[in-house]
């Protein structure tokens, strides 16, 4: 049982859990709550680019034997904000379930602009084809996730094949990914992201849809007023119209932070977020 001082600590992330509140908040998640035993960081901040942004971590089970099957994860924060160091409570929460588990930074606006961050993770996965056999990770059985803006990364990367990478996905898992959500508010973060797109179809995921995709699984709130969850199933219902597999999940009385904090610990009894993902990755990453 969780001490009452543990317990206050959680209370204004309880809070969290329940808005849309910025992203960034959950920077300091991983030092209030418990964590996942049994992992360690086994690389912290390779380089994959010569930006300052442009490094990664990597997570692993402390006890495996032979190569597992390897996680990218790219965090949300609207393109414009976040920091891997403020993900640990999703790699440790991956990796405990039998991944190895790559967090990479990427370029933020104002920075930089569209195609930018993609490019960035298309950086990443090429440095994870060329190096995870040095860290117990199988460059062969590697699938991409991401929440937010950073499942807009992830699906770009498996569905648009102009970025390098979509033949060495095996599999994808979006939490509250936006995939269909033109036209952009205007004055918007995605308009201030995506805005300078010679054409913004380019920007949405579902113009990539094809029946030949890596499997994806599309989880959603749906109490998600920020990116609603009508992207999810659309994807979905066109990967499957295509002749593709894809599933899209909604969980009743969750939001759009609420889905991510449901890696966490203290927030698992919210929604099965991390079975269904780890499950289905499990199963499409198999040797």
């Amino acid at each position: 049982m969780m001490s009452r001082r543990s317990l206050l600590s959680l209370a204004p992330l309880s809070a969290l859990a329940a808005a849309c509140s910025p992203l960034g908040a959950l920077n300091g998640l991983n030092r209030v709550t418990p964590g996942d035993g049994g992992v360690r960081r086994l690389v912290d901040g390779a380089a994959f680019g010569d930006d300052p942004r442009q490094k990664l971590d990597v997570w692993a089970p402390k006890a495996a034997a032979g190569a597992l099957p390897v996680i990218v994860f790219f965090y949300g924060g609207s393109w414009n904000s976040g920091i891997r160091d403020g993900y640990g409570f999703v790699a440790r929460a991956l990796a405990a379930r039998g991944f190895v588990v790559v967090v990479p930074d990427y370029r933020l606006v104002p920075q930089v602009r569209w195609p930018a961050f993609v490019e960035d993770g298309a950086a990443a996965l090429k440095w994870v084809q060329a190096n995870i056999a040095d860290h117990g990770g199988d460059p062969a059985r590697v699938a991409v996730m991401g929440h937010s803006a950073g499942a807009h990364i992830a699906l770009l990367l498996a569905l648009d094949r102009r970025w390098g990478v979509a033949g060495a996905i095996r599999a994808a898992v979006g939490l509250a990914g936006p995939a269909d959500f033109l036209p952009f508010v205007a004055g918007g973060v995605a308009e201030a992201a995506l805005g300078n797109a010679p054409d913004l179809a380019d920007t949405q995921p579902i113009h990539f849809a094809r029946g030949d995709a890596p499997p994806l699984l599309l989880l959603h709130g749906a109490d998600d007023t920020t990116v609603l969850p009508r992207n999810s199933r659309r994807l979905a219902n066109a990967i499957s119209d295509l002749g593709g597999k894809a599933e899209a999940r909604v969980y009743p009385d969750l939001g759009h932070i609420g889905i991510l904090l449901a890696l966490s610990k203290p927030f698992r009894g919210r929604a099965s977020v991390l079975k269904d993902a780890s499950d289905f990755l499990l199963l499409q990453l198999a040797a």
